[in-house]
């Protein structure tokens, strides 16, 4: 009997999709999280954690994504990231959001984490805390703006530090988010 070497599979490595997220305080991370729980009550959407997507979705490897990861957080410090206005969107994961002022310290360290990663888009860097998911009519989006300055009459101008960054792998196609998984989270550096 004549065996045979199995026939190699591709040693390629896997590649997924990742994203790199700044976490707000557990203060503020508390806070927010009943808004937006509010919020679903109304609108429905799925449930996610309070953040700020530093990076957008990226196709890496695992390996590479933890390599370039670390690599931003060693290379930047804790910054300060202050709310504009509650604003909507036209994109699922963009419905009603906190927009954050674009101010030196957010744009340097998202133009920093972009570079690290290789980081392209089309669009400039929007740096912004969505607290609803989900594809409402424009006059929904609108009540739910509404409702979200009812709920809490101090977003706009609320400050608060970013002092931990997460990197998630992501499946863009999920509106569930079920299959989000995080990865690592890493304080930064003190400032």
């Amino acid at each position: 009997m004549d065996h045979q070497a199995p026939k190699s599979i591709s040693s390629e490595p896997i590649k997924r999709f990742y994203s790199v997220l700044a976490l707000p305080p557990d203060d503020v991370t508390e806070r927010l999280s009943k808004l937006m729980a509010e919020l679903r009550s109304y609108f429905g959407g799925p449930e996610f954690d309070p953040h700020v997507t530093v990076v957008g979705l990226i196709r890496l490897t695992e390996a590479d994504a933890l390599e370039k990861f670390a690599t931003v957080c060693e290379g930047l410090k804790a910054y300060n990231a202050t709310v504009e206005k509650v604003d909507t969107g036209t994109f699922f994961y963009q419905c009603v959001y906190l927009l954050m002022q674009q101010d030196s310290q957010v744009m340097e360290a998202a133009a920093y984490c972009w570079n690290q990663f290789g980081y392209t888009s089309s669009t400039t860097y929007m740096p912004h805390l969505s607290i609803l998911y989900g594809d409402l009519s424009d006059e929904d989006k609108k009540k739910a703006q509404e409702e979200a300055n009812i709920l809490d009459d101090n977003l706009a101008d609320m400050s608060f530090l970013i002092s931990r960054f997460a990197l998630y792998e992501i499946e863009p196609n999920d509106d569930t988010l079920a299959s989000w998984k995080k990865i690592i989270e890493t304080n930064l550096q003190p400032n």
